[in-house]
């Protein structure tokens, strides 16, 4: 059995990589083996939401955590300050060292080969035969992850300009686009765009607002070995008065507001055009000055996403304070592209009724590289399940971000480009991403991507943070007692004693102070490999001081998985059910939900509409004409 990915972005990696690391033959088929890895836009990883994925990622065995970790030159904790669910780790990566670490990743994987070419034409011959690519050659294969980012009938747009490109400087893919549009399945036009990229050496930096990275940076990967190569400033400018006049006085020259554009763009991630018209009252806007790599004199302009024309993004650009002078080395453009309804795949990813497809990433109507890598990853393992006869794997909605982003996508479908927002998610407090390795332990064994001393040291960390609760829940915290001097410092009065972990429970508690408390248990400060005092003092006083609120939640989410249990057939005909509106059927019909959790997720189905179902699904099961639409009386 052999497995094809199509395309190197960030979705073709962790689908070729988890794959070959299960052990399956897998070829990642690209139209560039130099570009594997590439960033369009801005090279960063992570953040609030996406941050949380690239740690799930590296918990099942993904790639871009480690890869980060390799070449991040810039790396912060978004929300330090607030609780760990809702902190997001973030870096600027080395544009180039990446994209030159992702290929030596894979390019050293047993059972990995990598092939340039373009694909044209799936093949079937009952089953699923192989790839015909373009120049006539063929890759015979048994199952096929589509990862095709903006390439399928990608149009670059800058200004009045539009030139058919899968992204600036290489070609788009036709032929493919043509065949799965030939298969009928829904298609619709998105859009995204870059910023403009800078000389470094024609920007004065003195005028600009430092932005420094984590004075100790946090990796990425729970099982890399550190962050070693240097790392460098960002640096933050507003747009002034200058900056919009230039754009409103030629949004007639944008391909947007000159009506080049068709597709949809991203709501979270507008261009400066649209700043400027949908925010009339804010009187500047911010952009973050970042560098590209360490390796050339680019500088990333993120916040000023643009298709206006080349000498109207110069004026932009020499409208900021310290840009003056600025020359543009690479210029902003929009990108339009076709995606495909992602209510037509499984929960597993693969193509409803198509045999032996998967899609994944901008194809499917998301944004973002670690959208992208999320389902990468999915639709990899999912593949390789199917190939061995192996049910699919579906993450819930309270194990992962990655999960509630496939379940938004495959039973809500979206109409504009998807982002991972941690608002998408009701069970945040079971989501820290600092717990993903926890958390995604038993999916990760039966995955089977991790090595067992990956997996050894994953089970190492959780038995020690065990003895740890275990040590707070017994030490006794008294006046007298060695914890009694640190309680007073946090201005506690102890009348009648308390256990450590109640005294961790109290906000007075500073890091600090808790660092003090934690220092005089027995081994807290005996090194081991992969313990990370800081980060487990955080882990600590997030589970002591949440717990109540957890085991609330873990409560009502009971109920909830029971729903996910219960499969709705597939030949299970709505169209003359008892009791549910017009509505509902509709609903029902369109989404093709597979189990009862799913449909009581999709929009507009009430939780009367889903019990009712319930009821109906199990008459049918002890009346057998109800599945195929027939209905008593």
């Amino acid at each position: 059995m052999h497995l094809i990915v199509i395309g190197g972005g960030h979705a073709g990696i962790e689908a070729a990589n988890i794959a070959a690391r299960m052990g399956m033959a897998t070829t990642l088929l690209t139209m560039n083996l130099d570009q594997i890895g590439q960033m369009s836009c801005n090279p960063s990883i992570g953040g609030v939401g996406k941050g949380h994925m690239v740690r799930e990622l590296d918990a099942l065995g993904g790639a871009m955590g480690r890869l980060t970790d390799a070449t991040g030159i810039h790396f912060r904790i978004l929300n330090a300050s607030r609780g760990v669910a809702v902190r997001g780790p973030r870096a600027q990566a080395d544009r180039v060292r990446y994209r030159i670490a992702a290929r030596n990743h894979l390019e050293n994987i047993p059972g990995l080969r990598l092939v340039q070419g373009m694909a044209a034409e799936l093949k079937w011959d009952g089953a699923l035969r192989g790839v015909e690519l373009v120049d006539g050659s063929f890759l015979p294969c048994d199952a096929v992850v589509i990862t095709s980012g903006t390439f399928l009938n990608g149009k670059v747009l800058i200004g009045e300009r539009k030139l058919d490109s899968g992204r600036a400087g290489e070609p788009p893919s036709t032929h493919l686009a043509q065949q799965l549009r030939s298969l009928g399945l829904r298609c619709r036009r998105l859009k995204t765009g870059t910023s403009p990229r800078v000389n470094r050496a024609t920007i004065d930096f003195t005028r600009l607002e430092v932005q420094w990275g984590d004075p100790v940076p946090r990796p990425f990967s729970f099982f890399g070995g550190g962050i070693h190569q240097p790392q460098v400033p960002c640096h933050i400018v507003h747009t002034t008065p200058g900056t919009e006049r230039a754009v409103r006085e030629n949004l007639g020259r944008s391909s947007m507001y000159g009506g080049h554009v068709e597709g949809v763009g991203p709501r979270y991630c507008p261009s400066i055009e649209d700043k400027f018209v949908k925010f009339p009252d804010k009187t500047s806007h911010q952009i973050f000055v970042e560098p590209d790599s360490l390796e050339t004199q680019e500088i990333y302009l993120a916040g000023l996403s643009t298709s206006m024309p080349v000498d109207v993004q110069v004026r932009m650009v020499q409208s900021l304070p310290g840009f003056e002078r600025a020359e543009i080395l690479r210029p902003g453009y929009a990108i339009e592209y076709d995606s495909f309804d992602p209510l037509q795949l499984t929960r597993g990813l693969q193509v409803a009724g198509v045999e032996g497809v998967w899609f994944a990433g901008q194809i499917n109507g998301t944004t973002g590289y670690e959208e992208a890598a999320g389902q990468g990853l999915m639709a990899g393992v999912n593949a390789v399940r199917w190939l061995r006869g192996q049910e699919p794997l579906v993450l819930g909605r309270d194990q992962a971000y990655i999960g509630v982003m496939v379940d938004d996508l495959v039973t809500k479908g979206t109409d504009e480009p998807y982002r991972m927002l941690t608002a998408r998610a009701e069970h945040r407090l079971a989501l820290a991403c600092d717990l993903a390795d926890a958390r995604l332990l038993s999916v990760a064994r039966d995955v089977g991507a991790l090595t067992a001393a990956e997996l050894g040291g994953v089970e190492a960390r959780l038995e020690r943070r065990e003895r740890l609760r275990g040590q707070c829940a017994e030490a006794w915290v008294a006046p007298t007692s060695p914890f009694g001097p640190i309680a007073a410092q946090a201005g506690l009065t102890l009348a009648s004693g308390m256990t450590l972990a109640d005294l961790l429970k109290r906000q007075q508690m500073t890091p600090e102070l808790a660092d003090d408390a934690l220092a005089l248990l027995e081994g807290w400060n005996s090194p081991q490999e992969g313990w990370d005092p800081a980060w487990e003092r955080d882990i600590l006083l997030f589970e002591v001081r949440y717990r109540d609120f957890h085991e609330r939640e873990t409560r009502l989410l009971e109920g909830q998985r029971a729903w996910d249990h219960v499969r709705i057939p597939v030949d299970f005909r709505v169209e003359h059910l008892p009791g549910l509106s017009n509505e509902v059927k509709e609903k029902l019909q369109r989404h093709r939900p597979e189990t009862l959790g799913q449909a009581s997720r999709i929009p507009g189905i009430t939780p009367a509409a889903v019990t009712l179902l319930h009821l109906l699904l199990e008459k049918g099961r002890h009346q057998q004409p109800l599945p195929t639409g027939r209905t008593e009386g």
